[in-house]
């Protein structure tokens, strides 16, 4: 029993080192990816290449080139910070000094350590260590920007998202960034306020486009979704716009549309910080009519006034909001793309509007080298 139960006690510690190993082990690369723990593993690993590689040219160099090992130097400048980075160099510049040593002299054989070839890994090396000090200067990891970016890109969509509404009611919303990149310059923040009575959506377009205007896009779209349901009404653009001077941007301005929604009545305010007019299609007469509301960019002067127009949606009507993407480009004026796109419209009226946000930037902007967005509102009871 005394030899049968240290058998057992051996065998559970070695079980508890391995599962401590596999823990330290697992951490460590959560750790690495994540962008917070030392990188001590990936380099590791790449000075483990080095060697291989050197064998595997001495051996055989006409399989295994001399020029192979570029590709740890290419991976540790996009795994490895600058320190780590040079350490690789050092053991690279070695193999590399016993492969010309042991294959030399160049001009014989086919596969021999030339000028070119040192030149080649000598200008692989430059470039993986400025992209690393570029890294370390950013203080984003390789391993994390393309998450991290990923992030931000959700959380646009996420703010953007419509809340739901009561029966009767159809929502929807279609961006398209500039481009086909991930990130646009148009969003939307709504939430329901008073009680859940009234609906408040606000389409914002930034100066610039794509990527530019994306990051300046994210902040707005915080700042507004905070201050939506916040204050009154009729205080969000005087908010909005204030907070858009405190920034100082060199190209600091916006357009901005707000819609107050009773979803009991139908009756809605609209205000307006230098946007585009809505579209409200009248379904008793099949017109459309602009909803114009007077006020200035935001974020060109101070104490800017905002002056409202009303309307109603009755059952059967439809209201557009939108971005000037969708309905400008140089070869036509605003105008003109108001009418090509109530014309496209107009098309969905027998079938309903279920799903034709995404359809009509499609018929009217689909190549538009801007940032394009449509909002529907429509009511059927």
């Amino acid at each position: 029993m005394g030899r049968r139960g240290a058998v057992d006690s051996y065998a559970a510690r070695m079980r508890r080192r391995a599962h401590r190993a596999r823990t330290v082990l697992r951490r460590s690369g959560v750790d690495y990816f994540r962008g917070d723990g030392s990188d001590w593993i990936a380099l590791a690993g790449l000075l483990l290449t080095v060697p291989a590689i050197a064998v595997g040219s001495l051996t055989n160099p006409v399989w295994c080139s001399p020029v192979a090992l570029v590709l740890p130097i290419v991976a540790g400048g996009l795994l490895l910070r600058p320190a780590s980075l040079l350490g690789l160099y050092a053991a690279a510049a070695g193999a590399l000094i016993v492969e010309s040593v042991v294959l030399g002299p160049y001009t014989e054989g086919p596969a021999r350590v030339t000028p070119g070839t040192v030149l080649v890994v000598a200008a692989c090396g430059l470039f993986g260590l400025l992209i690393a000090q570029f890294r370390a200067r950013v203080g984003v990891p390789w391993r994390r920007g393309g998450t991290m970016l990923f992030d931000l890109r959700e959380r646009i969509r996420v703010q953007s998202a419509l809340p739901r509404l009561p029966g009767g009611w159809h929502r929807e919303m279609a961006l398209r960034p500039a481009g086909g990149q991930s990130f646009s310059g148009d969003f939307v923040v709504a939430a329901r306020t008073n009680g859940g009575r009234t609906l408040e959506v606000v389409l914002t377009d930034v100066s610039g486009k794509g990527m530019d205007a994306g990051s300046r896009a994210l902040l707005l779209s915080g700042a507004f979704g905070g201050l939506l349901g916040s204050l009154p009404p009729h205080g969000f653009l005087p908010a909005a716009n204030a907070y858009l001077l405190r920034q100082d941007w060199d190209e600091g301005f916006a357009t901005s549309v707000h819609l107050v929604l009773d979803l009991e009545s139908g009756d809605y305010e609209l205000l307006s910080a230098g946007h585009l007019p809505a579209l409200q299609l009248h379904a008793g007469t099949g017109r459309w009519e602009e909803k114009a509301a007077e006020g200035p960019l935001l974020g060109v002067y101070d104490g800017a006034e905002f002056h409202p127009v009303k309307g109603s949606l009755r059952p059967g009507d439809v209201l557009m909001l939108f971005t000037d993407g969708l309905v400008e480009s140089p070869d036509r004026d605003i105008a003109e793309g108001i009418d090509r796109l109530t014309g496209e419209a107009d098309r969905h009226v027998a079938a309903g509007f279920e799903g034709a946000a995404w359809h009509l930037i499609e018929a009217c902007a689909k190549d538009v080298n801007d940032d394009r967005a449509l909002l529907l509102i429509s009511r059927s009871s």
